[in-house]
């Protein structure tokens, strides 16, 4: 992997299945990192429930969320065969998971982040929803202005990406 320079931004230009479950997610973590510091320390299992649904989409492909939004019509960025196949498309949706891409990557990265936060919020001290807040607020923004401060750091070492522009 090489070193790039520059700034990484994934597209902004259309709602995307992918784009549009980033947002999803990250209101949920957001919205669950306030009930569970504000309300009851319950909300924490949101985000777990957020975390292990990102860390099986970047071993699987599958995403509850994506699926749901591809059957109302919305449209993939990165589908895997299994999805599109020859130009005729599947009804399930399936994002790539032919090799470890910079998205993919973040995925498996957040996921990891949330579940463990989650349960460390859970179980050790509520101070650790500050940083689950962090991620759903990066989060929202990752979605509505494609910069996101993990892809730049994933793309300047020289992870590849699938879903971007640069600048």
């Amino acid at each position: 992997m090489e070193n790039r320079s520059g700034v990484f931004l994934v597209k902004t230009d259309w709602w995307y299945v992918e784009r549009m479950v980033w947002l999803i997610a990250g209101i949920d973590v957001l919205a669950s990192s306030v009930l569970a510091a504000l309300h009851h320390p319950n909300w924490t299992f949101s985000i777990l429930f957020v975390g292990i649904c990102s860390i099986l989409v970047a071993v699987t492909g599958f995403c509850i969320v994506g699926n749901v939004l591809y059957l109302l019509g919305a449209q993939p960025l990165v589908p895997d065969r299994k999805t599109v196949n020859n130009g005729k498309w599947s009804k399930i949706y399936f994002m790539q998971t032919d090799e470890w891409y910079l998205e993919r990557c973040i995925y498996m990265f957040v996921g990891v982040n949330l579940s463990l936060s989650s349960i460390l919020a859970h179980y050790y001290s509520s101070a650790w929803l500050y940083f689950t807040g962090f991620v759903g607020t990066a989060t929202i923004f990752f979605a509505f202005t494609g910069f996101c401060i993990m892809a730049n750091f994933l793309y300047r070492i020289g992870m590849e990406p699938r879903m971007c522009r640069f600048l």
